[in-house]
């Protein structure tokens, strides 16, 4: 099966929206990974309504499939990174982020987006992993809710820091959730040779039945830094072959966030580096 390229607009916020999508089609990428935010298309924002339906119409001109991702940094609270996560000891402020993800579902089933991403949030002070895990239960609960009725899946990504932070913790909170039909695993490659014990190759074989999303970039061991690639550590073509023989139908996406100052560049050389890396067999269209 062929590989599906696309590059994270967390990674071109330098850009305006529109000039970001023509610059990834007119590189040759298949897609996008669309963080929602206010520099580009802001949740919040009164207007989204319309401005989802002029972007979907833009995507189909240009020919690029999507993803939507939900890290922006401070789309809610503009002094706390992340916050408030789902797992803030306020109810109030955790239903604010679970309200943010039923939105973020909402416009990927108008953008005809393969699924919607998340994360858990990083567990607070004085909080019992056994509440953590409630908490986490609880919130997102009404986000499966939207995704069940909207057939878009919710991918959520182990991250490094968090409560949910590797594979063994995403297949816990399956099991307490009683392995609802749209979970699904964001599956970040760098996050896997950070901290995984197998590797990354070996994670997405582990991985390949619940893979509705994929991020790649590069990364050292132990150090949880999204690098360019050739910067870090991974060996790409055995990863590359992996996702090939997954049977994952999604879009991969190359994750930079804090590169946006070379973002044209990066996005020129990554797709070469990718390409350059992926198996014959497989290549993408």
């Amino acid at each position: 099966m062929s590989l599906r390229l696309g590059y994270g607009t967390n990674g071109l916020t330098d850009l305006r929206l529109d000039d970001a999508l023509a610059l990834l089609a007119d590189l040759g990428y298949e897609g996008v990974g669309l963080t929602l935010d206010h520099m580009h298309l802001d949740p919040l924002a009164p207007d989204l309504g319309p401005r989802t339906q002029r972007l979907a119409q833009r995507l189909s001109a240009l020919g690029l499939e999507v993803t939507v991702e939900t890290g922006a940094r401070y789309v809610l609270d503009p002094r706390r990174k992340h916050g408030p996560s789902l797992l803030d000891p306020d109810p109030d402020a955790r239903a604010a982020r679970t309200r943010l993800l039923v939105r973020a579902v909402r416009v990927a089933a108008d953008l005809g987006a393969h699924a919607v991403h998340c994360f858990s949030g990083i567990t607070p002070a004085g909080t019992s992993s056994t509440t953590a895990w409630q908490r986490l239960q609880d919130a997102l609960a009404p986000v499966l809710d939207a995704a069940s009725a909207a057939g878009i899946p919710l991918a959520v990504e182990p991250e490094p820091g968090h409560l949910l932070a590797c594979l063994d913790d995403f297949h816990h909170l399956r099991g307490l959730l009683g392995d609802p039909e749209p979970l699904g695993l964001t599956l970040d490659i760098g996050h896997c040779q950070c901290l995984e014990p197998q590797s990354p190759a070996d994670c997405v074989k582990q991985a390949a039945p619940w893979l509705r999303h994929v991020q790649i970039e590069d990364m050292r061991r132990g150090v949880h830094e999204h690098l360019p690639f050739g910067d870090g550590e991974i060996d790409f073509p055995p990863v590359l072959q992996a996702l090939a023989d997954s049977g994952y139908e999604g879009l991969t996406v190359v994750e930079l966030p804090r590169h946006s100052h070379a973002g044209p560049e990066l996005a020129r050389t990554s797709l070469d580096f990718l390409r350059s890396h992926i198996p014959t067999n497989g290549a993408t269209a």
